[in-house]
């Protein structure tokens, strides 16, 4: 069974970084993509970026390029989602999600963005961690 469980959410006052990480378990594909979304009170969910396995393909939306990376801990089989330069506007629930390697669209031929980019190409998705950015 496929899970991912988002941590390393919190409170961080504007200008600050926080750090989440998606640890994934049940995965039964090396070709696979972790996507990172948000979802603000009153917003709909939005993508943040995403990562394509095993190529470490990366892609990083514009709303949020030059302030986050994304990288991948293969020991931990955990995705790891850096932010920095934090906003209030970056406030919102954010989530992980797999296509656990459905999405072979993306794996085997090169294609823009490298790794799917919106929610409806996902199946599994976390529980959610949330980011507060507050003075």
């Amino acid at each position: 069974q496929v899970q991912l469980v988002e941590s390393g959410g919190g409170l961080v006052q504007p200008g600050g970084s926080l750090r989440l990480s998606c640890a994934a378990s049940g995965l039964t594909s090396d070709y696979y993509s972790i996507g990172w979304f948000r979802q603000a009170p009153g917003r709909e969910r939005e993508g943040v970026g995403c990562f394509s396995a095993p190529h470490g393909r990366k892609y990083y939306d514009p709303s949020v390029l030059g302030r986050i990376t994304i990288s991948r801990d293969s020991a931990k089989n955990t995705v790891v989602l850096q932010m920095s330069s934090l906003k209030p506007d970056d406030t919102a629930v954010y989530y992980c999600a797999t296509d656990n390697g459905a999405r072979s669209d993306y794996y085997f031929t090169p294609r823009t963005p490298p790794c799917p980019a919106t929610s409806y190409e996902y199946t599994y998705w976390g529980q959610g961690t949330q980011v507060t950015v507050s003075s």
